[in-house]
């Protein structure tokens, strides 16, 4: 079972995505399975693991709206880390900022990520989740699903 760890602050240019991206490619160096979250529309996460984002198939987005899953919607990390090793990621892309939207009325809004990835979690020793620069519903989906929190200050 996976540890998940997010990776939060409200305040923007404090180094979440860097850290997230970073500790990614460090654990996945050192022989841990894992899986990175981008859950900020900007979708700096994804890019930043060497994927374009506009050219992702399937996204955070898909999963959060229940229309594919994890195991469908994640892809490899271009980002080789010495060794050969890389981790998976889970890419974001503007569409994103429409879930904000669209899961306002939907049951069980604040815990889309947290079912989602209780299927996948055998699967990995770490989930990390970056999330955006505000406490919106993105944020606190990751926060519902995880074990810990880094906050980048």
């Amino acid at each position: 079972m996976a540890k998940i760890f997010c990776v939060a602050n409200q305040k923007g240019g404090v180094g979440k995505t860097t850290s997230a991206v970073n500790l990614a490619a460090g654990l996945a160096k050192v022989g841990q399975r894992v899986l990175l979250v981008d859950l900020d529309p900007q979708g700096n996460a994804t890019m930043g693991s060497g994927v374009d984002k506009r050219q992702l198939a399937l996204s955070i987005y898909d999963v959060l709206l229940e229309s594919a899953s994890v195991a469908e919607a994640r892809v490899k990390s271009d980002k080789l880390v010495q060794g050969g090793c890389s981790y998976d990621i889970l890419g974001a892309n503007r569409e994103l900022a429409g879930a904000e939207v669209e899961l306002v009325d939907v049951e069980r809004r604040e815990r889309r990520l947290k079912q989602a990835l209780a299927e996948v979690s055998a699967e990995y020793d770490f989930v990390l989740i970056d999330c955006p620069p505000s406490l919106s519903m993105l944020t606190l989906n990751g926060l519902c699903c995880a074990h810990g929190v880094i906050v980048p200050m």
